[in-house]
Order: structure tokens, then sequence, then C-alpha cells
């Protein structure tokens, strides 16, 4: 066997030998930052409506997020509600719009944290709604006993939680009062199941018919709203919980920034119906206008 012979290199050759070896073979961990072109951030979508509606929207937003805050982002639409849920747990998700009842699950099962609150007409706050087809002869919702009813997302809160809710509050057991229930996987489909006839009832956001008017201007004519459900909080922009605090802070500043920018907040309004965002202390703005108004003093509170 021949002796192994080793290259003996001068002082100077080392270092340019030195430098190429780092250039070419990184060492490990000094993968590109999170944020950066070659690591985007991913941030997922809802399928709450049209898909391609959605994705397009939020690949502008990623654009426009990119240009206030330099950091990158690869946007998708879920499946489904839960699928978002696990690609979060996954840690597959950074940035997610998490419906209401998406963000509490994914809150308590992986720590998933509360970003932004969603704003609509100036409220914090949304309610689901019970429709029917106008000429069906429906006026209640006793009316709807043994007939056949679609619900949104098995995880929507408007769609499926709250009026579920509102029924068995009611008196009326979905699963005995209807002759058949179905899922229709977005409230989109649920508006559309009712125009052509397939169900006699259904749930969404109210109102969720507006989502369909361009393409079925008649929608409001032909489905009509019988019942409301109690308020239901926004829909939430969250991340996961262990995401570096200094992206979350960017992240957030850059959405604020965004929905004040005509582009910005004609984007929102697309993808969701979204009218602004906000920080949830700023819910507490009334009740420091009122403070003003009335000359209240942290020092001297009321009686």
């Amino acid at each position: 066997m021949g002796r192994v012979r080793f290259l003996s290199f001068p002082p100077a050759s080392r270092l340019i030998l030195l430098a190429a070896m780092v250039l070419f073979f990184p060492v490990p961990g000094s993968a590109a930052d999170l944020g950066s072109p070659e690591r985007p951030l991913r941030m997922m979508f809802v399928p709450s409506g049209d898909s391609q509606v959605i994705l397009k929207g939020g690949e502008e937003i990623a654009q426009q997020l990119a240009r206030l805050t330099g950091l990158h982002l690869q946007t998708t639409v879920a499946t489904g509600y839960a699928a978002m849920i696990e690609a979060m747990g996954a840690g597959k998700v950074d940035v997610a719009w998490l419906p209401t009842f998406s963000y509490v699950l994914a809150h308590e099962k992986y720590g998933v944290e509360l970003l932004l609150i969603v704003m609509r007409f100036g409220s914090p706050f949304y309610r689901g709604q019970i429709m029917v087809r106008a000429d069906s002869g429906i006026k209640t919702l006793d009316d709807l006993k043994g007939k056949t009813f679609a619900f949104g997302d098995p995880a929507s809160t408007s769609s499926h939680l709250y009026p579920k809710t509102l029924l068995l509050a009611r008196g009326y057991d979905p699963e005995h009062f209807f002759s058949k229930t179905l899922f229709a996987g977005s409230h989109n489909a649920v508006i559309l199941s009712l125009l052509k006839g397939q169900v006699d009832g259904g749930a969404a956001y109210d109102d969720a018919r507006a989502a369909v008017a361009k393409n079925f201007p008649d929608v409001f004519d032909k489905v009509k709203v019988i019942a409301y459900t109690a308020n239901i909080p926004n829909d939430t922009v969250s991340v996961r919980g262990d995401l570096d605090p200094g992206l979350k802070a960017r992240i957030k500043e850059g959405l604020l920034a965004l929905s004040k920018l005509p582009d910005g907040a004609l984007q929102l309004k697309k993808i969701y119906g979204i009218s602004g965002l906000a920080d949830l202390d700023a819910l507490f703005d009334p009740v420091r206008e009122a403070s003003r108004l009335l000359k209240i003093d942290s020092a001297h509170p009321p009686e």
C-alpha cells in the first residue's frame, strides 16, 4: 500500500483555500435567515371562499409586505380548517389567517399566538346567519324541520359551530331536526348549494352572499336570511408561538401599515371582506375616547 501524501501550501495560499472552503462549503447552522428569499416565511390562508381569489390576493399581500418589511413570504391556501391547524402545529406554517374557533384550537393545542384581529365595518365582531331560498316558503327556524341543511366547514365558527349552537339553544337538535345535513366545505359553497336548490337551508357568515354576487347578482333576491347567531369575535392573523419575537413585531407592523395603504386595503377586502386590522389593545380605544371626553383622570377615577 502506498503512502498517503499531504499537500503543503504556503501561508498565503492556505488563507485563500480556507476562504474558498467557507464559501463553497458553509458551516452547518449558517442557513439563510427566516424571511430571506432563500428561506421565506410561510403564510397560509383559510379556504373560506374562492381559493384562487384568496391565493392571488394572498400573493399580492406577501409582495406588499416584502416591500414594507423586507421580509419574503411564501403563500398557500389550506385544504381545510383542520389541516391549517395541524400545519402550524408541525411548524410548516409561520403566519396563518385563522378563523376564530381555529385560532382557539390552535392556541390550546400548539401555543399559536394571536398577532392581529380582523376588523369589518369598524367592528371586531361579526355574526353567522341561517339562510333559505326565498321561494321555499320557509320563514322561521321551526319551518326547517325535516328539511336538508348545509353547514360550511366542521371547524368554521360562523358556518357551523355558532349556527348549530343557535339551533340547540332554540331546542332543535340538528342530528334529528333535519332530514339530512352536509358540509359544503366553504361559505361560498353553502350559498351556491342554496342557489342550485341542492339544500333547503344553510349557514354562513353575515353576509356571505356578497362574495358570490358578482357572478350571481340575483343572490340577494333568491336567498334570504331567517336568523342570526350571537356576536362572534372576528378571525385573526396568528403566528406560531416559537417564531422569533423580532419577526413577529416586523410582520405585525408591516400588516398594520399595509392595511392603511389603498392597495393593501383593497386586497384585504377582496380576499376576506376585511376593512382593517387591529391590535387587541385597539379594542379599548372607544373606552379611552370616552374617558377623554368625560375628562376622567386615571389618578382620580369615578366613584
